[in-house]
Order: structure tokens, then C-alpha cells, then sequence
């Protein structure tokens, strides 16, 4: 595996549906209010650590504007975070981050609940 470069390129975005839908009946979760990670270990063709996508509940914030703005967020928060952590990992995931909280949060909010997810994912999964 290569290790991580600060971008968040089209090959790491989770898209396909059938790995989704794999990642929600079958995949692990850790939490750190008010995010939630949801990970499954798998195997990609490309030569990638993650497949990461991000998700705010449309009945906690309305507005379209509002949820963009929180998916903006968390996928920043990921972009810059990633390489720190996932640098040591070998096995494939698929990630999905959501945003479970009712409030509009800030970035360096984001930011720091993101780096103790990560941490409590690795801690989990070190373990495992």
C-alpha cells in the first residue's frame, strides 16, 4: 500500500450501493458524539487504504444548505486527518461517516470529534 497524501481523490469516495448497503448490515461502528463511523474491512482493486464517505440525516437539518455545509466539513476534517492515521493500517475499509448531531458545528469542532474517532476506530481495531 502507498501511504496517504492529504487530497481526497474520486477513487476514495465510497459510491457503490452494494457496498454501502454491505457496510449497514454487516460493517462495525464507533462513536463519538455527534459522530458516528461506520467501517467494514474489505478488498478494493485499486490500490487505495479507504473508501470514505460522509452523510448528514436530512431529519435533523432540513435545509440542503445547511447538510452541505456539515458534509463539507466532515470530509475536510478527513481529508487533513487521514494520512495521520491510516498511514500504519494494511487492511482495506470502507467508511462511512455521519453526522448524528442536531446542532450546526464549527470545524475545529469537527475536526477534534474526528480525531477521537479515529483514535477509538484504531484502539478497536488493533484490538480485533
Amino acid at each position: 500500500m502507498k501511504t496517504l497524501s492529504k487530497t481526497y481523490s474520486k477513487k476514495e469516495k465510497l459510491k457503490s450501493k452494494k457496498l454501502i448497503d454491505a457496510l449497514f448490515t454487516h460493517g462495525q461502528s464507533v462513536s463519538t458524539f455527534p459522530l458516528r463511523l461506520v467501517y467494514l474491512p474489505t478488498d478494493f482493486k485499486e490500490d487505495i487504504i479507504a473508501k470514505t464517505s460522509v452523510s448528514v440525516s436530512k431529519r435533523n437539518f432540513k435545509s440542503a444548505v445547511d447538510r452541505n455545509r456539515i458534509k463539507r466539513l466532515l470530509r475536510e476534517a478527513y481529508r487533513l486527518n487521514k494520512s495521520v492515521y491510516f498511514n500504519n493500517i494494511t487492511t482495506q475499509y470502507a467508511f462511512m461517516i455521519l453526522y448524528i448531531g442536531k446542532d450546526k458545528p464549527s470545524f475545529v469542532e469537527v475536526e477534534t470529534k474526528m480525531n477521537t474517532l479515529f483514535e477509538k476506530f484504531l484502539n478497536k481495531t488493533s484490538k480485533s
